[in-house]
């Protein structure tokens, strides 16, 4: 993943930055408990695509 676009990229529900994680390919947004899955290197900022984080994972 690209640093110059983690510095850009915000989640799209509150605009809050994201966290990367690589293992699991996904940006975290620890705000709204969100994780944006990564694939292919190309970041999938929708809302509908996001999958909720778990207690455990915060």
């Amino acid at each position: 993943m690209d640093a110059r676009l983690l510095d850009i990229l915000v989640c799209p529900v509150c605009k809050s930055s994201l966290e990367y994680r690589k293992e699991q390919k996904e940006l975290v947004c620890k705000p709204c408990k969100l994780a944006f899955p990564v694939r292919d290197d190309i970041p999938i900022m929708l809302e509908e695509e996001a999958r909720t984080l778990g207690q455990d994972e915060n």
